[in-house]
């Protein structure tokens, strides 16, 4: 009795279990034929999409190029003295200066001994080439009276040459050592900015040993890395229009083209010339070469889908016009200026009257069928009997 009473409950429960499932499966499935549609059609359907045909417009050619500045031309102002100390600098980096301007001051007091010596030797060697001079024209004026032998003649001629050579020679060394104090004095040798600064007072320094850096006329100049095929597009005077780190911009002039091609990078360098102020030495700056404009067909960016490293464009099978669902073509092309919200694309001139996808190609693929918004579906008729039941509840257990 036990045994047929667990069977009993366990059909029961069976049952019941049944019942509640048909239940939520009619509650699941489309009541009508037009649910049936919408729901395929949603399967069918990628994207509702807008269209958009390519336009014939009017834009600036542009030629985009990266590059660092550098000074036009940066002087190295050196030592020309040997084992003098320092004893004073005058300017410091940044500091504007004149042509001429003094810079530094060696220590001059040994260099003031040796010239104060050289015009010493200097006017002795007048003296004795004063005295050997009168002797040498007694010599001449008595020559032909037979009172010196011609060999005393030709030695005080000999030693009239000799004094003189060697008055020559005390003024050539009184010239040296004031050459040597005026070396003393480190003068700036143009208009400029210190860019640089190697003296330090107390130091002493040798020959040629840098003292500092001066940026000739404060004039700066960004030079441009172009590829082979636009360096030809490039000429002298024309503008460019440069960024800097920081946002700003800035205008330059092209001064000049290399004449030269790096056999490496394959790029040429353009010397671009702009102001000095809010760009410095050593930064990087990217810039545009404006060189005209020119009539391109175009589509909005949006319309422009980049996959793999290519650009495309989604195009509309049909004309979009009667349609309410067409299906897509992804087509390869090329991109070239831009401009707003517009890109120059290449390739399209033969499907130049067709539609494209707006916006949202990125989420298409080929052969994709999309609705076209703004366009309206038939709607079908409900069906005429009702849906049945998985499962009949009317049949009772014993």
């Amino acid at each position: 009795m036990t045994l047929k009473k667990s069977h009993f409950i366990l059909i029961a429960f069976v049952i019941a279990a049944l019942v509640f499932l048909g239940f939520k499966l009619l509650q699941d499935k489309p009541s009508t034929e037009n649910d049936v549609i919408e729901k395929v059609a949603q399967v069918k359907t990628a994207l509702t999409v807008d269209l958009v045909k390519p336009t014939r417009s009017t834009i600036k050619q542009t030629i985009t190029a990266n590059g660092s500045i550098f000074p036009w031309q940066e002087a190295v102002i050196g030592s020309e003295s040997n084992g003098l100390m320092l004893n004073q600098v005058l300017v410091n980096i940044g500091d504007n200066v004149k042509r001429g301007q003094l810079l530094a001051q060696f220590s001059a007091a040994t260099i003031a001994a040796d010239i104060a010596q050289a015009q010493a030797n200097l006017a002795e060697a007048k003296a004795n080439a004063l005295e050997a001079t009168g002797n040498a024209s007694r010599a001449r004026s008595i020559q032909d009276t037979g009172a010196l032998s011609t060999q005393t003649i030709e030695q005080l001629i000999s030693l009239e040459a000799t004094s003189k050579a060697r008055v020559a020679a005390a003024q050539a060394t009184l010239q040296s050592q004031q050459i040597r104090f005026k070396q003393t004095k480190v003068v700036a040798p143009d208009d400029g900015i210190i860019s640089a600064r190697a003296a330090t007072v107390g130091a002493v320094v040798s020959p040629g040993q840098e003292l500092f850096k001066l940026i000739r006329q404060g004039r700066l100049e960004w030079r441009a890395e172009l590829t082979s095929s636009d360096i030809g597009q490039i000429n002298n005077g024309m503008v460019a229009n440069l960024t800097l780190p920081d946002g700003s911009n800035i205008i330059g002039k092209v001064r000049t083209a290399s004449p030269m091609v790096d056999t490496q990078t394959r790029n040429a360098i353009v010397f671009v010339d702009i102001a000095l102020g809010q760009a410095k030495a050593g930064m990087f700056a990217r810039g545009t070469f404006d060189i005209g404009t020119k009539e391109v067909l175009t589509l909005p960016a949006s319309a422009v889908v980049m996959k793999d490293g290519f650009a495309y464009a989604m195009q509309v099978v049909d004309d979009g016009q009667a349609a309410t669902e067409s299906r897509v073509k992804q087509v390869k092309i090329q991109t070239g200026s831009r401009e707003a919200a517009n890109i120059e694309v290449i390739g399209l001139d033969a499907a130049e009257n067709s539609h494209f996808v707006a916006s949202g190609g990125a989420f298409l693929a080929d052969g994709d069928l999309v609705a076209i918004a703004g366009k309206t579906t038939n709607k079908a008729k409900p069906l005429s009997s009702p849906l049945i039941p998985l499962i009949s509840t009317s049949e009772t257990s014993k």
